[in-house]
């Protein structure tokens, strides 16, 4: 083996899992997929993301699975008369052109029946739903119980 070879192979070992990587499902991309460690005996968990659509036409993220949870949804957040609301939604359009971001204290992915706590280093597997992109595989890396909305600097309970 040349030494730039060893070098290039070591390289690869030292980054480790924990470097998350863009997926490309037609014209949509995931970037930074992340969920929120739990607490022993939590029965839900958020999933957070981006999600850009570079293409011409509209998808539709419609649900998913996953083996650590009993059922994948959509849900959003908001403020309404000062109280903090969260509601699942049936499904949530990528428009042309359209960058969306999941992230705590707005939309979010729910694993609901959490199968086992969510510790953090670990990484969850799910499978994202889109009306046109189809099923699209997620590696979700789990961040530390009081993970934050890094864009805001504040911590979000969920």
């Amino acid at each position: 083996m040349t030494r730039f070879a060893f070098i290039a192979v070591l390289a690869v070992f030292m980054a480790g899992p924990a470097q998350a990587q863009d997926i490309t499902a037609g014209s949509l991309k995931i970037s930074a997929p992340w969920v929120r460690a739990t607490p022993k005996g939590a029965s839900v968990g958020g999933g957070y993301m981006t999600i850009a659509n570079s293409g011409n036409a509209g998808d539709r993220l419609v649900g998913g699975t996953s083996d650590v949870s009993n059922r994948l949804e959509i849900h959003a957040m908001s403020m309404e008369d000062g109280v903090m609301k969260m509601r699942p939604v049936a499904g949530l359009d990528i428009k042309a052109g359209q960058t969306v971001e999941f992230k705590p204290g707005g939309y979010h992915v729910m694993f609901v029946g959490l199968k086992q706590p969510l510790e953090q280093g670990q990484h969850v597997k799910a499978t994202l739903r889109f009306e046109k992109a189809g099923d699209v595989a997620v590696d979700f890396t789990v961040k530390g119980i009081g993970a934050r909305d890094v864009g805001s600097g504040k911590v979000h309970g969920h």
